[in-house]
């Protein structure tokens, strides 16, 4: 009888968790929120919440949701209530966020 050799596969890293850590590149977080931020335009109900995904995705990668919060003068549960799933954050709050994260909002 011959035995079965099982190779071991190593664990794939979370997708996330390599998001998060590439979003760490300025370069990179900008990109992203550009690229979320023009897909958000198309219309549709899912489309409207990617620029608020790529948002926390970013804030995430800044790490601490507390300073990036006073930094903004925002409050904490302010920013997690407007990057949840149903927020509806006002474009001041936006603007406030991305500016304590280093970027600025533009039109070209």
């Amino acid at each position: 009888m011959k035995k079965s050799i099982r190779k071991k596969i190593p664990p794939t890293a979370d997708y996330h968790e390599e998001l998060i850590e590439s979003l760490k590149d300025r370069d990179e977080a900008i990109a992203y929120l550009n690229a979320a931020l023009d897909e958000s335009f198309k219309g549709d109900e899912e489309s409207q919440k990617l620029f608020l995904m790529a948002l926390r995705d970013v804030a995430l990668a800044q790490g601490n949701i507390t300073d990036l919060a006073k930094r903004a003068h925002l409050r904490r549960e302010n920013i997690y209530r407007m990057l949840s799933e149903n927020g509806n954050p006002e474009l001041q709050s936006i603007a406030a966020l991305l500016h304590a994260m280093g970027f600025h909002l533009s039109v070209n």
